[in-house]
């Protein structure tokens, strides 16, 4: 039986959808995939609903911003490396030139009033969106027995026993893994039959189309490795300093931070704020706010963290020079693992132990978000906080006394634009920003 022959769109017809994507991808990695599903899926017509999720679901497993790489795995099976690269960057580009603009400002005009009561009001608004990112995760990720006590594990594992970071996520994955049905008893597959997406379409046509594109990826990905990790490596073990000491922590962060942002800021502000002294916690929350108000990955706020550890070691000059090793070696490990992954993630359509590690790992952010909000909440409502040991338990508990009852009532004030009013992201950003400029002029 004769196919009808399929066409891809033009490289220049795909750099204004993706483009178009990265300038209106505010609102999380949620409202960024929603969007991207909405235009290549349901408008476009370019890939099919079953292709579509199931990269979702690797990139989901990757260190990284989830959001970004799907974006580079779909401009890759549309164009190759090409399209993957196109589609990644047009991600990022909007986003970070916004972020160096807003990260500017508030050092150069940070300490006037106005600029501290609007960002007073942004870091209240950030609890009550990491409470949402929270329920609304919980809601999707908690299906079964098995996910609830893999989030109660990872919660108590992060908040009592101080367990770093990485061993919860890759613990879970690990657990997943080995017991996929335990957190897949609902396991389905998306039908892709008869599906009219182009991208269907032609790998039906060309079956050979996946495998020639292998080659180019592999190719990419293990470029993209060289260049993240030899000017790293030059960084962090020839220069040194607090250069060295940027270009090592991030790249660091670059391979662990499965979940997305909310899930790694807690890992990034105790080393960032403690160990290394970049920052204070208070800034680390206003570094979040900024990434909310920007389009592009929440992954951007390590920029501002970047830029800072910079500023502070010789200011303007040295801001820059931070913010683009920040950049280099957090979305450079991006593209490799999704160029050396892609080939082989396409021939595991529809396995369940992929599904089982997916599911594992999501509940186990669950546990990891709810510890940051439980950690936003004692620095944002309290000026004091304190630490008790006990064994291997280590609790932080608030100075009751030392309450902020200006900044309680921005985070409700954020709760009823979110929930109540359903304002959405930039909406109640605004809303509390505005009254955080009231609150200084007051």
């Amino acid at each position: 039986m004769n196919m009808p022959d399929v066409k891809l769109p033009s490289l220049g017809e795909a750099f204004r959808v993706w483009l178009k994507i990265g300038l209106l991808s505010f609102g999380g990695p949620a409202g960024q995939i929603a969007l991207m599903h909405r235009v290549v899926v349901d408008e476009l017509k370019w890939v099919g609903e079953r292709r579509f999720l199931h990269a979702l679901n690797f990139c989901t497993l990757l260190p990284g911003p989830e959001a970004q790489q799907l974006a580079t795995y779909l401009g890759w099976l549309m164009h190759g490396v090409k399209g993957g690269l196109m589609a990644g960057l047009l991600f990022i580009l909007p986003g970070a030139v916004v972020m160096l603009a807003l990260s500017l400002s508030f050092v150069l005009l940070g300490h006037l009033p106005l600029m501290v009561g609007l960002f007073f009001g942004l870091k209240c608004a950030v609890l009550v969106l990491v409470v949402e990112a929270l329920l609304r995760i919980g809601r999707r990720a908690l299906k079964g027995k098995a996910a609830y006590g893999m989030a109660v594990a990872a919660f108590v594992g992060l908040f009592l026993l101080k367990i770093p970071f990485p061993a919860i996520v890759i613990g879970a994955g690990l657990i997943g893994l080995l017991a996929p049905r335990a957190f897949t008893h609902r396991w389905h597959e998306a039908e892709d039959a008869g599906s009219t997406a182009l991208i269907d379409a032609l790998l039906l046509r060309q079956p050979q189309r996946a495998s020639m594109l292998a080659v180019g990826a592999r190719r990419a990905g293990v470029a993209a490795l060289a260049l993240w990790l030899i000017p790293a490596a030059l960084l962090a073990f020839v220069i040194g300093g607090t250069y060295g000491d940027i270009a090592l922590f991030f790249s660091k962060m670059a391979v662990v931070t499965m979940g997305g942002a909310y899930a790694v800021l807690a890992y990034v502000a105790q080393d960032a704020v403690s160990a290394y002294h970049w920052l204070t916690g208070p800034e680390m929350l206003t570094g979040l706010g900024l990434a909310e108000t920007t389009p592009g990955p929440l992954i951007l706020v390590l920029q501002f963290v970047g830029f800072l550890a910079g500023y502070r070691e010789d200011g303007v000059p040295g801001a820059m020079a931070g913010a683009l090793i920040t950049l280099w070696v957090t979305f450079a490990p991006c593209f490799a693992f999704v160029f050396l992954g892609a080939p082989w993630i396409e021939r595991m359509q529809g396995s369940r132990l992929l599904a089982g590690g997916l599911a594992a790992v999501t509940a186990a952010v669950v546990g990891v978000i709810a510890n940051l909000a439980l950690w936003f909440a004692l620095h944002v409502l309290f000026r004091i906080q304190t630490s008790l040991a006990w064994g291997p338990l280590q609790l932080d508990l608030p100075l009751p006394a030392s309450i902020d009852i200006a900044a309680v009532g921005l985070a409700l004030l954020a709760a009823l634009a979110l929930f109540r009013f359903r304002l959405g992201v930039f909406g109640t950003l605004a809303v509390t920003s505005v009254c955080g400029l009231v609150l200084s002029l007051i």
